[in-house]
């Protein structure tokens, strides 16, 4: 069996020195869509070095994202990547990122999950500098045809969109050339920029890549609930639901609770097809 949960479970972790700087911090959310308008305050915070704040989400590619390939070349893990798929992304901040950094990452596959037709590899990376923890993330990925070797199915948690409607809703529309921005960051997949591989896939053109939709989405999350304050965030989680096309539109539709702010995300162009769900950004 290419996957043995028992050895990658076990395995040691893996770590790896990683460093960051404001150029670093500002392509992110230039890959995001970010700085439009150009000279709007509340942009400039993501664009100007000597206003720059850092979205969470920058945490997925940090030194590259390095802790979910380091994961699929675990002792255990065999895999064909032809079919492996992000199910979904959490992220647990410690405090806040800071805009320059060095920092050790160490990254082990948390459990293997059973799901019959798909082995699911929790992969969690745990982040550090010489203050202390910065960030823990857990990455969701299934492996099609991996699964019946009798393992445990793990959690399937799934929330129900609140009936009432939205405290907010917002479209984001993802400019044509997004995609090839945001891979700059450090995801190469030919998946988002080639469109001969794209239909080798099973997709008619390129795809934007998931973790662009989830950083997007915080983002709108922030600047509309959130007062623009990053450092209020402490947890963020989504389950990858579909896909959307550079050129396409998101539709944000957010819900305020008590600590936290439940959102769904959808293409609007077909028919609303859902692209994020399960999203919860936790925050003080």
């Amino acid at each position: 069996m290419p996957i043995d949960a028992a050895k990658a479970v076990a395995a040691e972790p893996r770590s790896a020195e990683i460093a960051w700087d404001h150029k670093d911090i500002q392509l992110y959310h230039l890959g995001l869509g970010a700085g439009l308008p150009a000279t709007d305050p509340d942009e400039l915070r993501y664009t100007l070095e000597s206003k720059l704040h850092v979205l969470p989400s920058f945490a997925t590619v940090a030194g590259a994202g390095m802790g979910v390939v380091g994961g699929l070349s675990a002792p255990g893990v065999e895999v064909n990547l032809a079919h492996v798929l992000h199910g979904g992304q959490t992220i647990e901040l410690h405090r806040p990122i800071p805009v320059k950094g060095s920092a050790t990452t160490t990254s082990r596959v948390a459990a293997v999950y059973d799901k019959t037709k798909a082995a699911v590899l929790v992969l969690r990376t745990e982040v550090a500098d010489t203050d202390g923890p910065l960030w823990t993330a857990d990455a969701q990925i299934f492996v099609r045809g991996e699964g019946g070797f009798g393992g445990e199915r793990g959690p399937s948690e799934r929330l129900d969109v609140p009936s009432r409607e939205p405290d907010r809703t917002l479209d984001r529309p993802i400019r044509e050339d997004q995609a090839l921005l945001y891979r700059l960051s450090g995801d190469w997949n030919p998946l988002h920029a080639d469109p001969e591989f794209a239909k080798l896939a099973g997709f008619d053109r390129p795809i934007l890549h998931g973790l662009c939709s989830y950083g997007m989405t915080l983002k709108a999350v922030v600047d509309t609930l959130l007062d623009g304050d990053v450092s209020r965030i402490t947890r963020y989680r989504t389950r990858f639901a579909g896909i959307v096309f550079p050129g396409e539109t998101l539709r944000v539709r957010m819900w305020r609770e008590p600590g936290r702010v439940q959102v769904t995300v959808c293409a609007v162009e077909r028919d609303e097809a859902p692209v994020l769900a399960d999203t919860v950004v936790e925050h003080s």
